[in-house]
C-alpha cells in the first residue's frame, strides 16, 4: 500500500488543527497544510473541500474528516498500516 496523502486544512487560531498536527506528528505521519486564513480563496477552498466552513479539515487521501475525530484517524491510519 501506499503511503496516503494527508491534508490538513487549518487556521492559525484553531485549538483543534494545532492538536490534529501535533498528532500527526507525535506518530511521525506526514501530512501537508493548507492555511485557509492565509491564502485568498481559502474559505472556497474549505467550502470546496467539506461543504462548510469549520476547520480542521483533514482530507485523508479523498476521505474527509472534519473536526479532529481521533477515533476516525486512526481508523484511516491503521488501514494504511501507519500505526
Amino acid at each position: 500500500m501506499s503511503t496516503p496523502n494527508i491534508t490538513i486544512y487549518s487556521t492559525r487560531t484553531c485549538a483543534f488543527c494545532h492538536a490534529a498536527k501535533k498528532y500527526l506528528e507525535s506518530l511521525k505521519v506526514n501530512y501537508s497544510e493548507v492555511k485557509v486564513d492565509e491564502i485568498p480563496d481559502g474559505a472556497e477552498k474549505l467550502i470546496e473541500k467539506s461543504g462548510q466552513l469549520g476547520v480542521p479539515v483533514i482530507d485523508f487521501d479523498g476521505q474527509i474528516i472534519i473536526g479532529f475525530n481521533r477515533p476516525q484517524i486512526d481508523l484511516l491510519l491503521r488501514e494504511a498500516k501507519l500505526i
